[in-house]
């Protein structure tokens, strides 16, 4: 199951936010902006430019979280967060050598579905690994009659096969990932995917770091979670219709209690 680890953060969050903001509303110079601004003061700020909608300021603190054991499928996911910075594993340096998996919930707890998905990952493996073995060798082969060095042929052959033979590896396979984002954009995730209708891993994913995040800046991220936490829910007609249990499990997640 997914494991997220909050890795660095601007350090003092709320008033790099507020010292931000204060320049853009006072005659303060970069040397005096910061005075006076404690965590109380600094935290009040913080809630003015909430209830302005002022968002910019918001941009200037970032958190970095480490994120693993979630599929390529929750990558595809992700990433469509395009302001953001992302460092993911590579499957055309890393050898997938009996590769890891994500098994979804619902498969798990059906023993008929199991068994084909096991049988499954167990054929994606062994093609990996074939295909990957015919890549090579054939690579090996033509590197060394070039001329290339032995060891240095072993290495660049191998890099070769697997660079195709991982368009075999499923969705499921295993990846990890270093992922920064700024607040305001940490804010439009938790939107979309701690929302009951986001899909299960990426929702998991956006509940822990909603969490990590609440520990360090419980201010700035006050408000954060579901739309239907802070309004009323933006989903018409698909909406799930349980706004209230929405709102107890996200106090739930941001006290540390989910």
């Amino acid at each position: 199951m997914p494991k997220v680890t909050l890795l660095t953060y601007t350090p003092d969050p709320e008033i790099t936010i507020a010292s931000a903001a204060k320049l853009c509303y006072s005659p303060a110079s970069i040397d005096t902006v910061r005075e006076g601004l404690d965590e109380q003061k600094a935290a009040d700020f913080v809630d003015m430019l909430s209830s302005l909608g002022h968002e910019s300021p918001t941009e200037h603190a970032s958190f970095t979280f480490g994120i693993e054991g979630v599929s390529r499928a929750l990558l595809a996911q992700i990433t469509r967060h395009r302001i953001a910075s992302f460092s993911v594993q590579s499957q055309r340096y890393v050898t997938e050598k009996q590769f890891g998996y994500v098994l979804p919930p619902e498969i798990e707890n059906c023993p008929e579905a199991l068994e084909i998905f096991n049988e499954s990952m167990r054929r994606d493996q062994e093609d990996y690994d074939k295909i990957t073995a015919v890549l090579k060798a054939k690579h090996l082969k033509d590197m060394l009659n070039s001329g290339m060095d032995e060891k240095a042929a072993n290495r660049a052959a191998e890099k070769k096969a697997i660079e195709d033979a991982r368009f075999v590896l499923p969705n499921a396979c295993e990846t990890k990932m270093i992922v920064t984002m700024n607040t305001r954009s940490l804010l439009n995730f938790f939107h979309h995917r701690c929302c009951s209708r986001a899909q299960w891993e990426i929702r998991d994913v956006a509940n822990q770091m909603l969490a990590l995040v609440y520990g360090v800046a419980p201010t700035l991220f006050k408000k954060a979670g579901p739309p239907c936490v802070s309004g009323p829910c933006p989903e018409g007609k698909m909406s799930c219709g349980k706004a209230k249990e929405m709102k107890e499990l996200t106090e739930k997640i941001k006290s540390g209690e989910n």
